[in-house]
């Protein structure tokens, strides 16, 4: 096993077994603060900024406020390890989402990989700080759609063909220009959470436009 501290927020760890893999995780424990990725032997350890926190937290209840002016049934699994040691990947994502596949997993608390659907929809944070590329691993789970928040600007990718391809259209929520979010929050950012929240509630119900 090779370690590199690449910076005090993050540290890789290189030929890493997937024996070794499952043995950390237990180590690590499941409350912590620490985001992992695995693929093929290579691992990532992350320990997220205050920066990192509250786009994740803002942006998922975004999506959670969008899912119920829509009436749309939903659920939350956070930063659940998704992990396949067929594919040799593993990732936490900053939060992830059923949509479509909702009502095959409600009320489960045993979810795998092995039997049952992948989130529909995964949000990562900040992306470019991340050495290790994830898209390749979320490609390998088969989560069909990925939101990744970067500096003001959030990107969609939907998997096509075993590959992310940006797109401008949410495969979950097609008829709202989610890529209009950030502007939504910054306009609101500074005048707290509960104003943030209206403001989505109320983008959502004038058809997801951002007014100037």
């Amino acid at each position: 096993m090779a370690i590199a501290k690449n910076r005090a927020d993050r540290v890789m760890l290189y030929d890493i077994s997937w024996q070794q893999f499952e043995n950390l995780l237990k180590d690590l424990g499941e409350h912590r603060a620490a985001r992992i990725a695995y693929d093929r032997g290579t691992l990532e350890i992350m320990t997220p900024l205050p920066e990192h926190e509250y786009y994740k937290e803002v942006i998922s209840i975004a999506v959670q406020d969008i899912a119920e002016e829509l009436a749309f049934d939903y659920e939350s699994y956070g930063s659940t390890t998704w992990r396949r040691e067929s594919r040799m990947a593993g990732v936490e994502s900053d939060n992830c989402f059923y949509f479509q596949n909702e009502a095959a997993i409600r009320g489960r608390l045993d979810l795998d990989l092995q039997r049952d659907p992948p989130p529909d929809l995964a949000l990562e944070i900040d992306i470019t700080s991340k050495s290790l590329d994830r898209f390749p691993i979320y490609a390998r789970l088969g989560v069909p759609e990925l939101w990744c928040y970067d500096s003001g600007e959030l990107k969609i990718y939907n998997l096509q063909d075993g590959e992310y391809v940006e797109s401008e259209i949410s495969l979950v929520f097609p008829n709202l220009a989610i890529r209009e979010l950030p502007k939504l929050i910054e306009q609101n950012r500074e005048n707290g959470r509960r104003a943030t929240r209206q403001a989505v509630r109320e983008w959502v119900r004038r058809g997801g436009k951002v007014e100037e």
